[in-house]
């Protein structure tokens, strides 16, 4: 009897314990709460012709800035440099304009204060290739800049020329409504981000960190204003990138012997090497919701119904079970894990001769917390075969430092995304691919990624893809955006 006493006693003890558990996680989700931008009066910027400027993006777009590496020709850039001088006068008559490897270019604005950090605005002016055999599918042709239906067509459109040209368009209007910055500010154009930044935005870091320029904060492109990505969210959600993934690019190689297909050997050099890649697909790397993610996930967390926040708002408790459930779908598992992607496999020359070398690449986009070198050693653990040589190739980088949410710049960015777009709510955010924004981390620790256009679902397909294109109501918007951050984040202290 007595034992079943202390059994009921457990018992008790037990419910009473989870019932308060209970309780603990029913309040915390009743009661999360958000930061509220606090924006204030918008400032009054200069009037803006969208169209015309929406024709400028038309006729940059026209020119195709492929990256070099990848097919691109450098008279490209001189021709679009060129219409940079002629639809910017002013911008390239009174700020200083100094070229960095001959395609890329930095503007010097000087400030009322040079002694005051600077701010330092970027883009890219490189585009990707249109993949052959797909110009067909186009609405308009790929390179063509026409504007029609509302929108401006073709590649760059949104990545990167729509924050070239707005960000130049409103410093011309501000020169031109005499406006004096308080600071100096920096606009840095690099032309090959698509191919990593090393000629250009690295180039330009370097040059900037020689002369001793410090920075307030760096703006980059890399997030948006995004709807329908986060289950639950019904508001556009602007996302302001604190902190980018890295890479690792790790070669895998299988030297046999080779031979005749007719006498073929238990296990080829092909079979064994996919074997290794089927491995490490299977055996990703450990999740963890972490940093700009997390954060990401807590301002997220009171958009959302009830039990979603019953569930988020309780992740001390319930982190376990969120990751499993956000590493079932591609966009959130990157947000979770060092991600990994099979993208090149070459081996063989005929079909009757046993392939004497087997070759893959890895990739892998590195969460921020782990290292590259964490990522070799896991391939190697995971591939577990001494012949397959494991090695990081070409872009190999570690995952940037995180930016703090709050601050100079933070506040300038948030506050002029609220004035421009009241309805979407303002977070943090972790941004899954590359961008030239972490060549400039040795300026400042207020490096963020946002690019001033509001992306919906079928845009994001058309990223890199086919009709890729801007709307031109959006392009005065982004604008605007570029107007009000300079006048804030410029002004006298």
């Amino acid at each position: 009897m007595a034992g079943r006493r202390r059994i009921l006693r457990a018992l008790k003890w037990a419910g009473l314990a989870l019932a308060g558990l209970s309780l603990v996680c029913v309040v915390r989700a009743a009661t999360v709460t958000a930061p509220r931008v606090e924006a204030g009066a918008p400032p009054v910027v200069p009037e803006v012709d969208g169209d015309a400027v929406a024709r400028t993006l038309g006729s940059a777009v026209a020119i195709p800035t492929v990256s070099l590496t990848t097919g691109g020709a450098g008279d490209t850039f001189v021709a679009l440099h060129a219409l940079l001088r002629e639809r910017f006068p002013l911008v390239h008559a009174r700020l200083e304009r100094t070229s960095i490897a001959e395609h890329s270019a930095i503007y010097h604005w000087r400030g009322r204060d040079p002694a005051a950090p600077a701010v330092v605005l970027t883009a890219h002016l490189d585009v990707v290739p249109v993949e052959p055999g797909t110009e067909q599918d186009w609405t308009y042709p790929p390179f063509s800049g026409v504007v029609a239906d509302g929108f401006v067509w073709g590649r760059g459109t949104l990545d990167d020329k729509l924050s070239a040209i707005s960000l130049l368009a409103a410093v011309e209007s501000l020169l031109a409504a005499g406006h004096e910055p308080a600071r100096d500010v920096w606009l840095a154009l690099g032309h090959d981000e698509e191919t990593g930044g090393t000629d250009g935005a690295r180039a330009i870091a370097a040059w900037l960190g020689e002369r001793g320029v410090r920075a307030q904060f760096v703006l980059d492109e890399g997030s948006a204003v995004v709807e329908g990505i986060m289950p639950g969210v019904r508001a556009p959600i602007a996302l302001i990138g604190i902190a980018e993934k890295g890479v690792a690019s790790i070669e895998l190689t299988l030297r046999t012997e080779g031979g005749h297909s007719s006498m073929p050997p238990p296990r080829s050099a092909i079979g064994r090497l996919a074997a290794a890649i089927v491995r490490l697909e299977a055996e990703p790397m450990p999740g963890e919701l972490r940093g700009a993610a997390a954060a990401m996930i807590d301002r997220l967390t009171p958009e959302m119904s009830f039990a979603a926040r019953l569930a988020l708002a309780n992740r001390w408790l319930l982190d376990p079970l969120i990751v499993p459930a956000l590493s079932r779908h591609p966009a959130s598992n990157a947000m979770v894990r060092t991600t990994t992607a099979a993208t090149i496999f070459a081996a063989g020359t005929a079909d009757n001769v046993l392939a004497a070398q087997a070759r893959a690449i890895v990739n892998f986009r590195v969460l921020p917390g782990d290292l590259v070198a964490d990522v070799e050693a896991h391939v190697r653990a995971v591939v577990a075969d001494e012949a397959i040589e494991v090695a990081c190739v070409g872009r190999c980088w570690e995952a940037s430092p995180t930016s703090p949410a709050a601050g100079p710049g933070w506040d300038d960015i948030a506050a002029a995304i609220a004035w421009l777009w009241p309805e979407a709510v303002v977070s943090p955010s972790l941004v899954v691919a590359a961008t030239d924004a972490r060549h400039y981390t040795g300026l400042t620790d207020r490096v963020y990624r946002f690019a001033p256009m509001r992306v919906g679902e079928v845009d994001r397909k058309r990223l890199h893809g086919t009709d890729e294109r801007v709307a031109v109501d959006d392009v005065a918007r982004a604008v605007r955006f570029y107007q009000a951050l300079l006048l804030t984040a410029t002004r006298a202290e």
